[in-house]
Parts: structure tokens; sequence; C-alpha cells
């Protein structure tokens, strides 16, 4: 299941044709550069979750402004009779200041961010 930021929800093999897609066309366009920083891995069973921040910087091939972004995310992952791990299920959004706190509250995301 594929849950992404202004994208439609997408299930089962459909839905990671579709993901597949918009990743080939993401990178016949763009170079891209993701950090991922993992906030938690939990384990419960044969069932696990990640959640943390990817901060994603593309570049046109064609040359033009990089584009950046920081999105929160979450993984659902199942581990399989064989013993392997897969993801289930993916979720994310942009990352966005706290509208009741000022940016004094937050420096690193600020300065790191720009403007949110």
């Amino acid at each position: 299941m594929n849950f992404s930021d202004a994208q439609p929800s997408e299930f089962g093999e459909s839905g990671l044709d579709a993901w597949k897609a918009r990743l080939q066309n993401l990178f016949e366009r763009f170079t891209a550069k993701l950090v991922v920083i993992v906030i938690e891995i939990r384990l419960q069973g044969d069932i696990a979750y990640d959640y943390g921040w990817h901060d994603l910087t593309l570049t046109p091939k064609d040359g033009g402004q990089s584009i950046h972004r920081r999105d929160r995310y979450v993984d659902i992952w199942r581990r399989h009779k064989e013993g392997n791990w897969k993801l289930w299920m993916y979720m994310d959004n942009q990352d966005v200041a706290d509208p009741f706190r000022s940016e004094q509250g937050f420096p690193a995301l600020a300065q790191s961010q720009g403007s949110l």
C-alpha cells in the first residue's frame, strides 16, 4: 500500500506498478539525493515499523533550480514465512513548521528548510 503525499492511494500489484512508473519518470528527469533520517525502528513479532524524515534534493538533468523537500514517513514491514522482510505499507507527507510556535523555537529546522 502506498499513501504518498499528493498522490492517489495505491494498493497491491497495480499500486506497485504505478509507484515504479512514477519513480522511473522522476529518475529520467532528475538526479536525486536522498538522506533518510530514521527516528525509530520497532519490531513486534512479524511486523516492524520505522519512521522519520526523507530529506530529498532533486536536480533537473536539463538544468535549472534544484528542488528541496523534507517529508515525514512511516514504513510498515511484514516478515514472510521464509523469514525475509517486505515493505507492506508506505506513507509520507511534507514536513511543515508548527504554525503555533515561532521560528525561534526551531532554529535548526528553519535554517535547513528555509521558509516552510
